[in-house]
């Protein structure tokens, strides 16, 4: 037994009939549609006119297909005589194919210290460029420890020579700039020409 909003008790089975309802939500097919008219359309894509729904249901029964409410938003309805089946399996083969082609840009971070030294320097820069030749963008950070806070001037030179030295494969997407203790850069790959 669940309780609502109000204080008052549902009873389990009605809670996940609900719940399930409302993340399953699909197109309404065949029986599922009871609106009093609809606006029909044929598997072939040509106009049918407005009848009721159980006329549209015979048209779609007659040609062994489905009949699917296309535009529930629409006066009236649309709905579609077509191979429901063949429909979603097409549907299921476009989004696996969106979702290959889809790149997801991450987020590295390099971080540098103050009084860092030529050959440690040139392998963060090595680092970066291997990030941003992969496609990522590069978070660059300097934390500031103790008296080093009194000359985050510093940090900012060390960021300007660490923004030159990776400029070939990046440019600066937000400049250096000072947060708390530490100092943040962001770069992100060129554009392709």
């Amino acid at each position: 037994m669940f309780i609502d909003f109000r204080g008052r008790g549902i009873s389990s089975a009605f809670y996940f009939w609900r719940c399930l309802n409302i993340s399953t939500k699909e197109l309404q097919i065949n029986e599922e549609i009871h609106d009093k008219e609809v606006r029909v359309i044929s598997n072939t894509g040509e106009q049918l006119g407005i009848m009721s729904a159980a006329e549209a249901l015979k048209l779609a029964e007659q040609s062994n297909f489905d009949l699917v409410k296309i535009a529930p938003q629409a006066k009236p309805p649309v709905c579609k005589i077509m191979d429901y089946g063949k429909y979603r399996f097409e549907q299921a083969k476009r989004e696996k194919e969106a979702k290959k082609n889809q790149r997801i840009v991450e987020t590295k971070e390099i971080r540098l210290s103050l009084n860092i030294d030529t050959h440690d320097f040139e392998t963060k820069v090595g680092h970066a460029t291997k990030f941003l030749k992969a496609g990522n963008k590069v978070k660059v950070s300097i934390r500031f420890r103790g008296r080093e806070m009194a000359h985050p001037e510093h940090g900012l030179v060390t960021m300007q020579n660490f923004a030159e030295a990776c400029q070939e494969y990046g440019i600066i997407e937000k400049p250096a700039k000072l947060e708390g203790r530490s100092m943040l850069m962001f770069l992100a790959t060129k554009p392709n020409k």
